[in-house]
């Protein structure tokens, strides 16, 4: 698949401004707490708010974020993180 291909496949299946939250879990000395069972809202906004918002965290910090969608799969999940978020905005930023 071309790189063509492979931006008309994602612009068909991915809304970036469909609604999602930003949410970020609790943490100490950059570790989750473990005794917190879910995470806090950063942002309520679109696809795409979340995805620079959370492009704009230290790559550091990543590992305490999700992003909260509705799916569009087969690309997006219900829950968004890590290396799938990073990967998800390198496809934005390429369409």
């Amino acid at each position: 698949m071309d790189n063509d291909e492979l931006s008309g496949s994602y612009k068909s299946h991915i809304d970036f401004n469909a609604p999602a939250t930003l949410r970020k879990w609790p943490s100490l000395g950059n570790q989750r707490r473990d005794e917190i069972t879910s995470p806090y809202l950063v942002l309520d906004g679109t696809l795409d708010q979340c995805l620079q918002k959370f492009m704009a965290q230290p790559a550091s910090t990543r590992h305490l974020y999700e992003i909260h969608a509705n799916p569009q799969p087969p690309s997006v999940n219900d829950v968004l993180a890590g290396e799938m978020v990073v990967e998800l905005a390198r496809f934005r930023d390429f369409l």
